[in-house]
């Protein structure tokens, strides 16, 4: 999310007409043609941050500048050269950065989900990892009892909860929340 992203399309001989179609996963479809031979650009239905980019010496390219869950879905690229028709085809898939956060001894699994209301006296943990996209894998060293629960959100977006149970007398003073996300990794540590 926010980042540009430059798509390709293969040039082989000279290109007399080039035309992308985007089928995102929400909205409509949205397609762009380019006429060589008339120097002529036509749009339907493209947001504004969706257009060409032509540099010399490369393949002509569709840029999408920051990047949006919006953005996510199918594109593809055909194009007509001296050398014959061409087609690509690309899937992007938005990834949205995590906020995480561990906090120890605060909140109280009641069942239905976590409800703030403090803690049982066993000592445990809580960790979140907020709005991502895809929802993000937590895990707990050392390993215990824990227990997870995803939040949906209307931007497509996961938050999850994980609580962990097994800090006592018996079990390491230390522990750490891992996340696992495609767009990268996060650890932190607290004394229970």
């Amino acid at each position: 999310v926010g980042n540009s992203s430059v798509l390709t399309c293969p040039l082989k001989g000279n290109m007399t007409l080039l035309k992308w179609t985007i089928t995102p996963k929400a909205g409509g479809p949205c397609t762009l043609v380019y006429r060589v031979d008339t120097n002529v650009t036509h749009r339907t239905n493209c947001s504004d941050n969706i257009n060409w980019t032509f540099r010399a010496g490369l393949p002509p390219a569709l840029e999408i500048r920051q990047v949006g869950i919006a953005q996510e879905g199918n594109y593809s690229c055909e194009m007509a050269t001296t050398e014959g028709n061409f087609h690509k085809m690309y899937h992007l898939t938005v990834l949205v950065l995590l906020s995480c956060v561990l906090d120890p001894c605060c909140w109280q699994w009641d069942g239905m989900g976590w409800d703030g209301m403090g803690w049982d006296g066993m000592g445990w943990d809580l960790c979140e990892a907020a709005v991502g996209k895809p929802p993000a894998q937590l895990s707990w060293l050392p390993g215990g009892s824990s227990t997870a629960e995803e939040k949906c959100h209307d931007n497509r977006t996961v938050t999850v909860l994980s609580k962990f149970t097994a800090c006592s007398t018996n079990v390491t003073n230390v522990t750490t929340c891992m996340v696992s996300h495609p767009a990268g990794n996060w650890s932190q540590s607290i004394a229970c």
